[in-house]
């Protein structure tokens, strides 16, 4: 059960990069903000990776074409679903867009039942259900629902896509050396940010270039988004080495009131009720999923 607080601390840091991400979104926009994890975080995950493998002498490489199939598959279906996201957030709202997204705690286990033969029992299946709903109820917009045409389509999308590449990394990870989770999941976050990196500042560059300019202008508070994000994937990674990718997924709902508390401190953001019963629905579920 180490992947439990593995994944607990890899929600934590994944707050704390989503926090300095959103300090620098005003002038790089969301492209550029998504590049930073991956352009910032590819030397801290080099030496995470790096590190790992020298103190762990007996590793044994694997690096197969499934490995390596595994990397790209889900570098491109994490980018594919951050488009999506964006596309259903335009389409609607950022909050309807974040609701939708958490239709990827279904479709992470789905996926690894469906395709790479994970074994998850009833109780698990069912706390993913609880606490998708909980999530939906705490992210569902309040006031008037405004929902153009595809946003629904893209939002499950995210979602599903999300919870795809999730499945690829943990593949990838146990590809390497199964026997070496912790070595295995830090050398794939350096392979998946290193193709991450160089497809989206080549799109940048040609599309967007001032959006690139402003990534590099924000280079200091960059630094910090790029050492959580690193080291947030390589926890993240490495719990999915040592459990199925549902589970995980459920247990990283903890991310919402580490998001919340962060939210009330840095940005004085606060919740209503209703999201206060929709998070202690949620906590219910994830417990379920963690030990079902």
């Amino acid at each position: 059960m180490i992947w439990i607080p593995i994944t607990v601390a890899a929600a934590a840091l994944q707050v704390a990069r989503n926090a300095a991400q959103r300090s620098i979104m005003g002038g790089a926009g969301p492209w550029g903000a998504t590049l930073v994890r991956f352009l910032f975080g590819l030397p801290f995950a080099t030496v995470f990776a790096v590190v790992a493998w020298l103190v762990t002498p007996d590793v044994v490489a694997h690096a197969t074409p499934l490995f390596w199939l595994a990397c790209a598959a889900g570098a491109a279906l994490q980018m594919g679903a951050t488009a999506a996201q964006l596309t259903a957030m335009h389409r609607s709202t950022f909050a309807l867009g974040t609701a939708m997204q958490q239709s990827g705690l279904i479709f992470a286990l789905a996926w690894g039942a469906l395709f790479f033969d994970d074994k998850v029992g009833p109780v698990t299946w069912l706390g993913a259900l609880v606490a998708t709903a909980g999530l939906a109820a705490l992210t569902w917009p309040r006031g008037e629902v405004v929902m153009r045409r595809g946003a629904l389509a893209a939002g499950l999308g995210a979602g599903a896509m999300f919870a795809m590449s999730a499945n690829c990394f943990r593949q990838a990870s146990l590809a390497f050396d199964p026997a070496h989770a912790a070595v295995s999941a830090l050398v794939t976050v350096m392979v998946v940010q290193a193709i991450q990196t160089v497809v989206l500042t080549g799109y940048l560059a040609w599309r967007n270039p001032a959006s690139l300019k402003a990534v590099v202008a924000a280079w200091r508070q960059s630094l910090g988004a790029g050492f959580c994000g690193a080291a947030a994937s390589g926890l993240w990674f490495t719990a999915m080495a040592l459990s199925p990718v549902g589970p995980v997924r459920a247990v990283g709902v903890v991310e919402m009131p580490i998001a919340a508390i962060a939210g009330r401190r840095l940005f004085k953001e606060r919740l209503s009720w209703t999201q206060m019963v929709a998070g202690a629905v949620t906590a219910v579920g994830v417990v379920m999923a963690a030990l079902g």
